[in-house]
């Protein structure tokens, strides 16, 4: 293997993903790579409340794989052969579990070290997978989704490099890549945020309850067995749900048919728009409409 002495970077050791020693070096408090952007808020897969549940030992739901995870993970050595095909005069190997020099609770595990003939490692290489391009700007920018941009700048400050290469397979077709350069700024803002976090977890503050998935699949996990009796709560708390409950029937309907409209509008196009905004896209399976989404930034351009 080549020699990777990173310049604030500390080797914990390579891991098997899934294995007891890969969950050890990720547990406890500390904040890895894939779990900054839930400390921020911005993660798609868990919230500030079931990060905090996972960092104080507490119940939180088992990780379920699904097609996408699998195929990601198959499919990721064919992408990096395929950003190396792209790049005379790198090499590429897999590496371990890292964490900051100073800071013992910063961690990180990259896919891949690139480095030059010479054996120099200065540069990292993430492989993403995804179903769908739109969240992703063009080729050779750097436009990722906010919550890999938080992951590729927390791997930057840990390991102390300045350059990620992001290679990007959508559909099982495109590929793209991306260069991200480190931002000591953003990544100032992540570790103080991170610092914050994992205080509150000592001291026992609860995150408040959002609307995240995760956070209601963890409440969910919380309670162990039933006992038949009545719990009395606060009218507020009930009158809240209550009218959430009409709500949502109401608009679930009315979102129904506004989706139609909107379908109706784009006929055999891709995606409906106002002006230069993109308001949502079409996916198709089969020559049918497979779903309508909506853009995830208020400020996509077509």
């Amino acid at each position: 293997m080549t020699a990777f002495n990173p310049p604030t970077g500390v080797l914990l050791g390579t891991y098997t993903p899934g294995t007891p020693e890969w969950e050890k070096a990720r547990a406890g408090l500390c904040i890895t790579a894939t779990e900054i952007a839930a400390v921020l808020g911005l993660s798609p897969w868990a919230s500030p409340f079931s990060l905090w549940h996972k960092k104080a030992g507490l119940p939180t739901p088992p990780f379920e794989s699904n097609p996408a995870v699998e195929w990601g993970n198959r499919l990721e050595e064919a992408v990096a052969q395929k950003w190396l095909d792209e790049h005379e005069g790198y090499g590429l190997e897999s590496t371990g579990t890292w964490r900051h020099r100073d800071r013992e609770w910063q961690r990180a595990t990259p896919d891949r070290i690139a480095f030059t003939g010479r054996g120099t490692v200065t540069e990292l290489l993430e492989v993403k997978t995804s179903p769908f391009g739109d969240e992703w700007g063009p080729a050779g920018s750097d436009e990722l989704p906010i919550y890999y941009r938080c992951q590729v700048q927390w791997q930057l400050d840990t390991l102390g490099l300045d350059l990620c290469h992001v290679a990007l397979l959508v559909s099982g077709h495109d590929y793209r890549e991306y260069v991200i350069e480190y931002d000591a700024d953003d990544a100032k803002v992540m570790r103080d945020a991170a610092q914050e976090f994992l205080d509150t977890v000592r001291r026992g503050e609860r995150p408040p309850i959002d609307g995240a998935d995760a956070t209601y699949q963890t409440i969910r996990v919380q309670p162990d067995g039933l006992e038949d009796v009545d719990v009395e709560i606060p009218l507020e708390d009930a009158a809240r749900y209550e009218i959430a409950q009409q709500q949502h029937k109401a608009t679930g309907d009315e979102l129904t048919a506004a989706k139609g409209i909107l379908l109706d509008h784009i006929g055999t196009g891709k995606r409906a728009v106002v002006g230069e905004r993109r308001v949502a896209y079409r996916t198709v399976r089969d020559g049918k409409t497979y779903s309508l989404s909506p853009y995830t930034s208020k400020d996509v351009h077509a």
